[in-house]
């Protein structure tokens, strides 16, 4: 294949800015939407029955083809190894991968409802740059905050083990905490606010602690949510495109870029 038809491809393939890109983009999200709504209605027993044949067919039939797309996104672009280990092309590959699956591990198919992910190229069909902006901007967020959530998450792993083990001492197994792991499970439930109610506390010292947990519980889940908050806010606001860079197909690039920010390609070179 020459090179022009290679960047004609790569541009149907990877762009919404052209019509054949747009076209081509919106065909893909109706068929994901018809093919995740034929998993789900594979698994209602009385559709099943009937017409399981028909969707099961189906389901082969959009496989196939988003086999045929991933495999032309690997061709059409510059770095492979780029979009193969990218977000997207994760998710593509985990869109296919199930009904191949299905034929040495049977039942594996429901997870096709994986394509659902593949939604979110609606942002860029429909040229919703906004909120690809709003997009980066939590990602952006989440990324700069991974050290303190980690912490965080270490801190409350430290403290449901020394709840889970004072409960153990304190109701002891004829109050159905029978061992530490199980006590630990009631204290993860406990401080989570989710309160199964499968597990409690007969004793007024255990139901002081259990109170105490509560109360705590409801501090802890807005420590996370804070952290985020403030590093969003740390974040600058830049306007982005929709553009695809051709060689590693990251997007969100700033409107003057010339290079990708990822790879450092030349955005107007193929």
């Amino acid at each position: 294949m020459s090179l022009l038809n290679k960047k004609r491809l790569h541009e149907i393939i990877f762009e919404a800015d052209t019509r054949a890109g747009k076209v081509f983009d919106i065909l893909l999200i109706i068929s994901i939407l018809i093919s995740v709504t034929a998993v789900m209605l594979e698994s209602i027993k009385s559709i099943r029955d009937p017409y399981g044949h028909i969707l099961y067919a189906i389901e082969w039939l959009f496989t196939i083809l988003f086999t045929i797309e991933y495999l032309l996104r690997i061709f059409t672009i510059g770095r492979s190894r780029k979009y193969i280990t990218s977000f997207y092309g994760i998710v593509d590959l985990l869109a296919i991968l199930p009904t191949y699956f299905d034929t040495l591990l049977p039942g594996s198919r429901v997870f096709l409802v994986i394509r659902i992910l593949r939604l979110l190229r609606i942002f860029r069909v429909f040229k919703l740059v906004q909120y690809l902006g709003q997009a980066n901007l939590i990602m952006d967020a989440l990324r700069a905050s991974r050290r303190k959530i980690t912490v965080f998450l270490f801190t409350v792993f430290m403290l449901i083990i020394i709840f889970g083990s004072l409960m153990y001492v304190i109701e002891g197994e004829e109050h159905g905490f029978t061992s530490i792991p199980v006590s630990i499970y009631w204290a993860v439930v406990t401080l989570t606010t989710v309160g199964y109610g499968d597990l409690s506390p007969q004793t007024g010292i255990g139901q002081l602690l259990a109170a105490l947990i509560m109360i705590m519980g409801y501090g802890i889940i807005a420590v996370p949510t804070g952290i985020v908050t403030v590093e969003m806010a740390n974040q600058s606001r830049k306007k982005i495109t929709t553009q695809s860079c051709p060689s590693c197909g990251a997007e969100g690039h700033d409107r003057d870029a010339t290079y990708c920010k990822y790879c450092g390609s030349d955005l107007e070179k193929f």
